[in-house]
């Protein structure tokens, strides 16, 4: 995807959550669309911290991801048919907020759907 969107004259990058070489304060807005979904919940915190980190003061942050209700636990995901195999963190709605809220305040949380297929959608700010 990197690739694709250099190739479209758009600057990206691929980095590691825990080693992002951005300047503190270089975003007022950051999206995460299911990429937390991979990250251990052991890392979690620090992560998030790092994204605080980038963030101007009184920021967004949309973390948006996969789990809750029957969805939770960590590991590779029996249905996924990915090759070679991926790791999932599935939160429950509680879990989910409370990881965030060490680093930021809680905007709006809401699930879309039921069951094993609903999606957790956060909106988050960074203190001012």
């Amino acid at each position: 995807m990197v690739a694709l969107c250099r190739e479209k004259g758009v600057e990206a990058h691929a980095m590691d959550f825990l080693s992002l070489d951005f300047a503190p304060g270089s975003f007022d807005a950051v999206y995460a669309l299911n990429c937390l979904l991979h990250v251990p919940n052991g890392d979690l915190p620090a992560v998030m911290d790092a994204i605080c980190t980038l963030m101007q003061r009184g920021g967004l942050f949309f973390l948006g991801v996969y789990g809750g209700g029957s969805l939770t636990g960590e590991g590779p995901y029996e249905e996924d048919d990915h090759d070679p195999p991926r790791f999932f963190s599935f939160r429950s709605d509680e879990q989910l907020q409370e990881y965030a809220r060490k680093s930021f305040e809680v905007v709006d949380f809401h699930a879309v759907g039921t069951g094993e297929g609903r999606f957790q959608s956060l909106t988050l700010r960074r203190s001012v």
